[in-house]
């Protein structure tokens, strides 16, 4: 008999049994990733013990999983936000130094090219929802403004839903556009205060949160992405404090540090904010930007991601 160049299948050595297969000229990156997957893999086949019929029932949710993809949806992202996973490889993406204003994942309706405006321009174009005044500056970690860094941003409207989901119902770029920080590092635009709302759930990822006994409600927020040459990219939301889902946000997008404080004017608008009828919103909101080097997110991350939405 022949000595085998290969240890042979037992429950006990499986990990390393399969990892013995690799070649010794694979890439050092995916052998360590493969390894780690294995063997995270076996683990949790082992603790569970699942029976065949449950096994088989795993392998039909990801195929059913791969068959709701489409160029306009990835239900594979969602399952990866819903349980977490997004969010876990953004934070390890973003590691900032304490005071630097943190990351949040970019989600699936960002629009690249949005129109820019002037400051103190309304965003809102169907005139629906409580009307909201966001302000604030953008500084460096250093305590230095940030003069003509980009302020892109973008929401829901007041029915929960994103321009881009009601093609022909709500205007083209409704509560979409791009500010440019002054000399000062202030910006300053007009809105209406976000609302929750559900991500898709028609399909196995929703099936899947309903059996868990899970929401697909995401916390009401804006999105955000702030550049400059020189900074980090930001990406990032900011939330209202009152909203119910703060802890149940159904993609794990709340930290902290990004609730903000949303306060409810009382009389009418005065200064830059004249004009404005009581009762209306107000947030101020400071964004701290990194030195490009304190990330190790690409310049290009956000044109890639953008791209990546088909939009």
């Amino acid at each position: 008999m022949t000595a085998n160049k290969y240890p042979l299948f037992s429950e006990e050595s499986s990990v390393e049994v399969v990892n013995a297969r690799m070649g010794a000229d694979v890439d050092p990156r995916l052998s360590e990733v493969m390894a780690a997957i294995v063997h995270h893999l076996h683990a949790a086949v082992k603790e569970v013990e699942p029976t065949h019929e449950e096994w088989l029932a795993a392998i039909d949710f990801l195929t059913k999983t791969g068959h709701m993809c489409t160029d306009w949806r990835q239900e594979f992202i969602l399952l990866s936000d819903v349980l977490g996973v997004s969010m876990l490889v953004d934070a390890i993406n973003h590691r900032r130094p304490s005071g630097a204003t943190e990351n949040t994942i970019l989600g699936p309706f960002y629009v690249p090219e949005a129109p820019r405006y002037e400051r103190g321009t309304n965003i809102c174009l169907d005139g629906k929802g409580e009307p909201l005044v966001v302000g604030g500056v953008v500084r460096d970690t250093e305590g230095k403004p940030v003069e003509g860094a980009l302020i892109d941003v973008w929401q829901t409207n007041d029915d929960g839903f994103y321009d881009v989901q009601q093609k022909g119902v709500q205007p083209d770029w409704n509560l979409r556009g791009v500010f440019t920080a002054d000399e000062n590092g202030s910006y300053r635009f007009r809105s209406v205060k976000p609302r929750y709302y559900p991500i898709p759930d028609d399909g196995p990822v929703g099936k899947l949160l309903g059996q868990l006994g899970r929401h697909p409600n995401r916390a009401a927020h804006i999105h955000f992405i702030v550049t400059a040459p020189g900074y980090d990219p930001l990406i990032t939301h900011i939330f209202p404090p009152d909203c119910d889902y703060l802890d149940q946000d159904a993609v794990f997008g709340v930290k902290e540090s990004l609730i903000a404080d949303f306060r409810c004017m009382e009389q009418p608008g005065t200064g830059e904010d004249a004009g404005l009828a009581a009762p209306y919103w107000s947030v101020n909101w400071h964004f701290v930007l990194t030195k490009a080097f304190c990330s190790q997110m690409e310049p290009s991350g956000v044109r890639i991601n953008a791209e990546k939405q088909g939009k």
